[in-house]
């Protein structure tokens, strides 16, 4: 039996539906092929390959402010919205049970029409496979320009530089922007288009403060960027406009400030330094391979770019917590304090550790402990693909609200008019609740997926497989015939270009 309880035969037949219409989704949304060379507890998560003593969670009534910025937090206080979720109590949203195995089934059909029988061979969600849009294996390509001079160690600290500055350039672009590669001349929109244009701009120098080494990101580049010169990388114009530019842009100048000064970027105030503190950390174990905990890497992450937030983030004690929001529905108490009532996410911190364990695990192979920790990204794709599915529906209230939002923000120029869906800012409840109970079902799902491919011990998926291979591409493709002219979620997150 799965989370809910099964209802016979019909969710064959409505995944049949499902999956018919993702189908004709154009074939370029598929991982590239494999290179050659709820059944259970909802807190079922896979195995990790390698072990070392992780540390306790933080104290919340101690220290909330660590706490609610620790990874331990994010699953710990989205549990909440989940268990009303798996009740359907939720505020915001309705919960059809009978979806649940339907949407697992979806995800599998998808993983098996790209991977099967190959589960192996399906890469963990990471910025890498972005940058390999098309196809073509940029990454390698880059790697293969630079002469042998350059060590395994420098070509890691490169890549870091370059995925930690496309990943922060990663937020949601909108429906109207698209890049047209110089290279290649064809054109790119949403995530693939922001991660060939964050290529091609750092091949260019665009982030580095020394002309004769074009291939970093240090603080001094970083600070002579304008925003018209991060619009000219983008390619963004009146007829190509890019949601949260001038976000983007105070998000690199906080960045080349957190970068200067850094015990963890050292004095060359480059990102990539990341990589020889943590291989220095004396909780790194150094044997025949190296291997980083989860909590030291997220710590390293979460304060060295405590400061590149938006001071209007929510805060407790005067510390500003990031991606955190406060929740009304959260568990009251007499008495409860301030910090009871928020609930973390950390999206983009959460896609750095996804997205910067890969090359220093391809290159020096470094590797990680506690990867479990780490949630389904808490973004529109996941999040989407519940909603398309009919896991849950938005309720009539706030549907009609948000789509008095979409129409408000549609005279905005630039803004879409068309396909109306409810649009909130990031930090309504709507949206809070919406990315809470996403990190609860992803977790339910990857437990029935394994199960549905009969895939049990070290072949089981791991939760980082899955969400490349099933969920954030079947919400993407879901949303393609779903909404075919503007491709875009369910639900609109007024974007600052720093959460999505």
């Amino acid at each position: 039996m799965g989370l809910f309880n099964r209802k016979g035969s019909k969710a064959t037949s409505d995944v049949d539906s499902v999956t018919s219409r993702a189908s004709r989704t154009t074939s370029n949304l598929q991982s590239p092929a494999p290179k050659k060379t709820m059944n259970g507890s909802s807190t079922a998560l896979p195995t990790p390959t390698f072990n070392a003593p992780l540390p306790p969670p933080p104290d919340p009534n101690h220290d909330p402010a660590t706490y609610l910025r620790s990874i331990y937090a994010v699953r710990e206080r989205s549990k909440y919205i989940h268990d009303k979720a798996k009740r359907n109590q939720l505020v915001h949203f309705d919960v059809d049970s009978s979806k649940f195995e339907e949407t697992a089934a979806y995800l599998v059909s998808i993983i098996k029409r790209d991977f099967a029988p190959n589960y192996h061979t399906i890469p963990p969600h990471g910025r890498w496979q972005h940058f390999e849009v098309g196809g073509r294996a940029r990454i390698d390509q880059l790697l293969t320009s630079w002469p042998s001079s350059v060590d395994a160690q420098e070509r890691t600290r490169r890549l870091l530089d370059l995925f930690l500055v496309s990943v922060l350039l990663d937020a949601g672009a909108g429906t109207q922007w698209s890049y047209k590669s110089k290279e290649s001349g064809k054109t790119y929109r949403r995530s693939e288009g922001l991660a060939v244009a964050s290529l091609e701009m750092f091949k260019a120098g665009y982030f580095s403060g020394d002309p004769t080494e074009p291939y970093q990101v240090n603080a001094a580049g970083l600070n002579r960027l304008s925003p018209g010169q991060l619009a000219i990388g983008l390619q963004v114009t009146d007829d190509n406009p890019i949601a949260g530019l001038e976000g983007r842009v105070g998000l690199l100048a906080r960045l080349a400030d957190a970068l200067e000064g850094s015990e963890y970027f050292g004095s060359t105030s480059r990102p990539g330094n990341l990589l020889d503190y943590l291989l220095s950390h004396p909780t790194t174990e150094t044997s025949s391979v190296s291997i980083v905990t989860i909590p030291t890497f997220w710590d390293a992450l979460t304060h060295g770019l405590a400061s590149i937030w938006p001071a209007s983030r929510t805060q407790i004690g005067g510390v500003s917590l990031g991606d955190a929001w406060p929740y009304s529905s959260m568990p009251s108490r007499p008495g409860a304090q301030p910090w009871e009532s928020i609930v973390p996410f950390h999206k983009l911190t959460q896609w750095l550790c996804y997205s910067l364990m890969t090359p220093m695990t391809r290159l020096l192979n470094v590797q990680f402990a506690g990867v479990e920790l780490l949630t389904g990204l808490p973004e529109y794709r996941n999040g989407g693909l519940l909603i398309d599915t009919g896991l849950v529906t938005l309720k009539a209230a706030d549907t009609k609200r948000g789509v008095d939002a979409y129409k408000h923000n549609a005279m905005v120029k630039g803004q879409p008019s068309m396909e109306v869906v409810p649009t909130f800012g990031a930090e309504d409840d709507v949206v809070v609740e919406w990315r809470g109970l996403t990190i609860g079902f992803l977790d339910d799902l990857l437990v029935e997926v394994n199960r549905m491919l009969k895939l049990e011990g070290s072949k089981k998926l791991s939760l980082a497989q899955m969400l490349e291979a099933g969920s954030w591409k079947g919400g993407r493709e879901l949303a393609e015939v779903s909404r075919p002219n503007t491709k875009q979620p369910p639900i609109m997150i007024l974007s600052d270009g720093t959460v999505f």
